[in-house]
């Protein structure tokens, strides 16, 4: 994939901070052979300390929520990758969406509703600690992404979502379907494990595979 190639091998220049974040976002441009993109850049020392995710470890959870997405073939995060060298050091790269100002998930509706069925899933699955209103973008063409995955993949249960509209319900059988190969391509897919035990603790890969069994 052109982008994933451009985000690892490309020149990287920042263009600016991006504001209101908890921790250093950086608006950059990528530069690789005939391709030129957005990306946000988050560097590992731009972190906020916090007390219950060990340090320096953010940027490697928003990858591997890239990788979930992507192992689930549901397409929900925009193509993130590990930078391990940077305008401030190594950290997470992410293609920037350009995503509709004024909507956000407290204005979603009833048509639109029922794309959050999967994307709650997603945040069960990835034990997502701060799943935000703004969180959650919605490009030109009506579709839907999901950024900002810092906070999770912890061992414990961690989930803060804003997305309660189907608590209580039964999971879609199409969602019920990929999380079934998704849990058969961690037991027999040896370079799937191999990329999960890179990016997080070995007790949160555990963890993952409890979840989705659940």
């Amino acid at each position: 994939m052109r982008v994933l190639e451009a985000l690892r091998d490309g020149t990287l220049r920042l263009q600016g901070l991006l504001p209101e974040g908890s921790n250093y976002t950086f608006l950059v441009t990528i530069k690789h052979k005939d391709l030129t993109l957005p990306a946000v850049y988050k560097p590992t020392k731009g972190e906020r300390p916090l007390w219950d995710f060990p340090e320096n470890t953010l940027a490697l959870r928003e990858v591997a929520a890239y990788l979930v997405s992507q192992t689930l073939s549901w397409d929900l995060v925009p193509p993130t990758v590990y930078r391990p060298s940077g305008p401030h050091g190594p950290g997470s790269l992410q293609l920037f969406v350009e995503a509709e100002p004024d909507w956000h998930y407290f204005n979603v509706t009833e048509v639109e509703r029922p794309n959050f069925r999967r994307i709650a899933a997603f945040d069960v699955v990835i034990n997502n600690a701060d799943r935000k209103a703004g969180h959650v973008l919605k490009t030109g063409d009506g579709r839907f992404w999901l950024i900002d995955h810092g906070v999770t993949f912890h061992a414990q249960q961690k989930l803060r979502t804003v997305i309660w509209d189907f608590a209580g319900e039964p999971l879609p059988d199409d969602v019920c379907q990929d999380l079934r190969s998704f849990q058969a391509q961690i037991e027999d897919d040896e370079d799937l494990r191999n990329a999960l035990d890179s990016l997080l603790d070995p007790l949160e890969v555990a963890a993952l595979r409890r979840r989705i069994e659940r």
